[in-house]
């Protein structure tokens, strides 16, 4: 993420009022953009280059040209480690990886052994996202990740086979209903194993605790920028249970609120469109109608899921434990990554 890069000017967090939703989905919807992805390593690097200069005060005011460059460096970077998340697993990405492996559960047929492949196909894709984006300062050591895929592979699958196994038991309902919950049971598995990834992957998080760092105030900042210092050589308070568990359950919520609309609205198109004519003289086109709802509805519903939580949270010091209690900045407030 940009505040990672060196020079002693902060650059403006957004074009948009975080302390709002909307402003939060607008800017959301800019690390999300699938766009981003197509600069590459040297579009990144130009992009780097115009925020330096800025943070450097060569540049003196942001410009369109330097907002884009904004877009694709906070799209590509980690906001803890400065580096670049690997291009699958990037929020900017997640709806076409994620369009891979719903394609392949909603494969006609799959029968249990094609079931669980499948959702052991998406936990690990779930896994491997989860891991790219979470807090970074209490990284997992490999034993841990493979503990915590295993875990979440075990959940995801139980879910799905029984609810699988569950539908076609419902004698008393109508075959038009047995249809919906059954295209229903693949989205209610990743919605519910989803959740539950989250938190089997970052546990540790809620363990050992995450940083969080004073926010600073106007002052702070120019005393900093007089030091030949940025915001993000500030040192961590320290590290909170309290806050890791807030980031990780406010992180399981908006994946749920992202899978909830694409669980429910697609299938219940797809059932209403599977009765005109033009689909039922070409049944070839269901699955490619299908994917294509899936895919409009997920470009739709992951700003709006994202942004019900700020990536950087803030909170009153007084409100985590004891050990900082008087210490935040200004208004008493600290500040830690949430991930995403």
């Amino acid at each position: 993420m940009s505040a990672s890069l060196p020079g002693n000017r902060e650059l403006p967090e957004s074009q948009y009022d975080l302390s709002t939703y909307w402003g939060r989905v607008k800017q959301t919807a800019g690390i999300t953009d699938p766009r981003t992805l197509l600069a590459g390593k040297n579009g990144l690097e130009n992009a780097k280059d115009l925020l330096v200069k800025y943070k450097n005060g060569e540049i003196k005011s942001m410009t369109p040209e330097l907002w884009q460059a904004k877009k694709i460096v906070d799209s590509t970077l980690h906001p803890d480690t400065g580096k670049p998340v690997l291009l699958p697993f990037r929020m900017s990405c997640f709806v076409l990886s994620n369009l891979v492996v719903t394609a392949g559960m909603l494969t006609p047929g799959l029968g249990t052994a094609g079931t669980i492949a499948w959702q052991v196909a998406n936990q690990s894709l779930n896994v491997a996202i989860n891991n790219a984006n979470a807090n970074k300062s209490t990284p997992l050591s490999w034993g841990k990740i493979a503990q915590s895929y295993c875990l979440a592979v075990g959940a995801s699958c139980s879910v799905a086979v029984g609810l699988n196994s569950l539908v076609p038991r419902l004698k008393r309902v109508s075959p038009a209903t047995r249809t919906i919950l059954g295209r229903l049971v693949p989205f209610a598995a990743v919605a519910t194993a989803g959740a539950l990834n989250v938190f089997l992957m970052r546990g540790e998080e809620m363990r050992t605790g995450i940083d969080v760092f004073p926010v600073l105030s106007e002052s702070d900042k120019a005393k900093l920028a007089a030091e030949g210092k940025a915001e993000n050589d500030v040192p961590s308070l320290g590290k909170s249970k309290k806050a890791a568990t807030i980031a990780v359950s406010e992180t399981a919520v908006s994946r749920v609120l992202n899978s909830s609309p694409i669980m429910v609205v697609p299938p219940l198109i797809l059932v209403q469109l599977q009765k005109t004519e033009w689909l039922k003289k070409n049944p070839k086109l269901t699955t490619p109608v299908n994917l294509g709802l899936i895919l409009g509805m997920s470009y739709i519903a992951l700003p709006l899921a994202l942004a019900a939580f700020p990536t950087r949270q803030r909170i009153g010091a007084d409100k985590l434990e004891e050990e900082f209690h008087g210490r935040g900045g200004a208004d008493g407030m600290v500040v830690f990554n949430r991930g995403i």
